[in-house]
């Protein structure tokens, strides 16, 4: 068994052929950090025709996925004791950063796609969580899946060349990245910040740490927690570093 499994109950498997060629992911994949299961929805159908979905009860627009294909998927699969089930949703919370760190520390996450234009309504009962990417509509729950397998499998141990290239990223401790800058130095009269080619680490420290407060509060302040967030704005408002970027 992989160290991380993924189990994806879905109705289009092809989707997921996409990771093979995603770097770091498809290095996880062959190196067994990470096991990738896809378990066809339509091999659950109902009949001969493999139905999965119906029209809904009291009428309306499109198809709804039944409830009994998806029991029997999620049912066939072996859970670990450290398993979460995802639910992909336009309804869920959005998904953030913090979630990737909190599943790191499990070894099997389920992840449910919806479809058409959802789901019988008793299927959320087999999720932990119901999660979206953002306040809009997808056709279905395989572009969430991959970028949940996505973002987790590059925090787990052994699948980044250089572990400490985590330790600053965007959203990691509520804030933005700093820039980064590289070769050549001087580049269509754009210069590289001249703290970053004089070789005082200290100095380029402090210049990232501010770099990081001024892009958050420039692009998303609701990224900092309320509190703090409020004193930093009544102190700097008026100061122009805050907002030269």
């Amino acid at each position: 068994m992989s160290c991380f499994n993924f189990d994806v109950i879905t109705l289009f498997p092809k989707a997921f052929e996409l990771i093979n060629n995603l770097g770091v992911i498809t290095r996880a994949l062959d190196k067994n950090l990470i096991g990738l299961n896809l378990h066809d929805l339509r091999e659950y159908g109902e009949g001969s025709y493999r139905q999965v979905d119906d029209k809904p009860y009291g009428g309306g627009a499109g198809m709804v996925l039944k409830p009994e294909p998806i029991y029997k998927a999620y049912e066939s699969i072996d859970k670990s004791p450290k398993s979460k089930t995802l639910l992909l949703t336009p309804q869920g919370r959005v998904l953030k950063q913090k979630d990737f760190l909190r599943w790191s520390c499990l070894d099997q996450i389920i992840l449910i796609c919806g479809q058409y234009e959802g789901f019988d309504e008793r299927v959320r009962c087999l999720a932990d969580e119901e999660i979206s990417l953002g306040d809009y509509v997808l056709s279905g729950g395989e572009i969430p899946a991959i970028t949940i397998i996505n973002g987790l499998t590059r925090l787990l141990p052994g699948t980044l060349g250089d572990p400490d290239s985590l330790i600053n990223e965007s959203h990691n401790s509520s804030l933005l990245e700093y820039p980064q800058y590289t070769r050549p130095q001087i580049f269509r009269d754009m210069k590289v910040p001249d703290v970053l080619t004089n070789g005082n680490h200290k100095e380029i420290e402090l210049w990232r740490g501010e770099q990081m407060l001024k892009r958050t509060f420039k692009r998303r302040k609701d990224l900092i927690k309320s509190e703090f967030c409020d004193l930093l704005i009544n102190e700097y408002e008026e100061d122009d570093w805050l907002w030269d970027m």
